[in-house]
């Protein structure tokens, strides 16, 4: 465990901090991904997960590759819509195979012990023609807390579309870890940005 630790540390002074920050924004990017459609099942070729999150100032991209939906969205009926999602942590890709171990490790996502970032809606709430007020519960790293984004939702041909971003601290999810708490170099908010794509 120390020399893991010594491991991250070194990488840290560079790239590595890019990488790690990425993993942060990452588990939160599943949580949003809750929002897509109802009874519908989500085209993985067309949807995306996204993570954005600063180093020492510079916006730095990351995804998930692999995530899971399920979906119950009525348009006549918003308010009773409900929504789950489960998101793959080893699928986080920052670009680069390496960084991707380093991000997975304890002092990160530790995904050999939390293996899967989850969220549940506890509500969804029309505000306008095709906007919700999602709320629900996002966990990462065993650690959960109540969140709430802005849902849009608009009609593609046969496909319906579920847009949205949902800001998090990845502190909160104890997302960098020891020395990792240092905010000056890895920013601690990330942002999870989804496009989720449903086909009846």
């Amino acid at each position: 465990m120390m020399k893991s630790l010594r491991s991250l540390l070194r990488l840290s002074k560079n790239s590595a901090k890019r990488g790690l920050m990425l993993a942060v924004a990452a588990l939160t990017l599943g949580a949003t991904v809750t929002a897509s459609a109802a009874l519908q099942k989500v085209d993985a070729n067309k949807s995306s997960v996204n993570i954005t999150f600063r180093q020492i100032n510079v916006p730095v991209d990351a995804k998930f590759k692999k995530f899971a939906a399920n979906i119950d969205y009525d348009a006549n009926k918003p308010d009773a819509s409900k929504a789950n999602v489960e998101i793959d942590v080893a699928s986080f890709d920052l670009g680069d195979v390496e960084y991707n171990k380093e991000v997975l490790k304890k002092e990160w996502f530790n995904a050999a012990q939390f293996p899967k970032a989850t969220f549940a809606s506890t509500a969804m709430k029309a505000t306008g023609a095709g906007k919700l007020d999602v709320s629900g519960t996002l966990t990462i790293k065993g650690k959960s807390s109540n969140v709430s984004f802005p849902l849009l939702i608009k009609k593609e041909g046969a496909n319906t579309v579920f847009e949205g971003s949902l800001p998090i601290k990845r502190l909160t999810y104890a997302i960098g870890e020891g020395d990792w708490k240092d905010t000056s170099t890895v920013a601690d908010e990330v942002i999870i940005k989804f496009h989720v794509v449903t086909t009846q």
